[in-house]
């Protein structure tokens, strides 16, 4: 075998290594995150598969490279690294794999994947999966702010709001009324008492002074 014709053998040998499992191995074709968020990925295997490790990688994902991301172990049904984690589920026989506190570096495809012991390991059950992310939506906050009046036009004219009218008419208080009542019945008694009095004082005095007045006058008049 000649040198050109081994490479040319090696893309081909490659390409069987990476053989989608499409009976064997399923899931989602599509997901989409935003950025800061988190996404679920749920691979589904079938039974013959429930004891094999299962892995998250990402393209081009071949077992010769060793790109794998995060996966299972005999002993252990979740493993995580960093901000992926993977976790199976042999009672449903399915397994997931959670991306959080997403990137938009985090865009691509990836691959579901079940290890396969010697000489089947050859050939891994893969299924592809294409990730999506979306930037996160911003909140936007709208101020308008007042200018100086410009010099150059007409001042703009602001709304004016009025206000109705209100008019207040004072009554008089009712506790005046006792008092003028009192005033008034108080007046009435001075005329009707202290004036009679006053009137039968001076008939007195001057009933007194009469016979002086007339003695006065006989004396003048003998």
């Amino acid at each position: 075998m000649t040198p050109r014709s081994g490479v040319t053998w090696l893309p081909s040998a490659l390409l069987l290594l990476q053989v989608p499992g499409c009976l064997s191995l399923s899931g989602p074709g599509h997901v989409m995150g935003t950025v800061g968020g988190s996404l679920s990925v749920q691979c589904r295997y079938e039974k013959e598969f429930k004891e094999n490790n299962k892995y998250w990688c990402k393209s081009p994902c071949l077992p010769s490279l060793n790109r794998k991301i995060v996966g299972t172990t005999e002993s252990e049904r979740e493993v995580r690294r960093g901000r992926v984690s993977i976790r199976d589920h042999p009672a449903n026989l399915t397994f997931t794999v959670t991306l959080e506190d997403l990137t938009e570096g985090d865009e691509g495809t990836y691959w579901c994947g079940i290890e396969r012991p010697w000489p089947e390991g050859l050939i891994h059950l893969t299924f592809p999966v294409e990730v999506s992310v979306s930037p996160a939506p911003t909140l936007k906050i709208v101020t308008s702010t007042l200018g100086p009046p410009s010099t150059l036009g007409p001042p703009s004219s602001l709304p004016v709001t009025t206000e109705p009218s209100m008019t207040i008419q004072e009554t008089p208080d009712a506790s005046q009324h006792p008092r003028s009542l009192l005033s008034s019945v108080h007046f009435l008694l001075l005329i009707f008492l202290k004036v009679p009095l006053l009137l039968s004082m001076l008939s007195a005095v001057l009933w007194v002074n009469r016979p002086q007045r007339a003695a006065c006058e006989e004396t003048q008049f003998g």
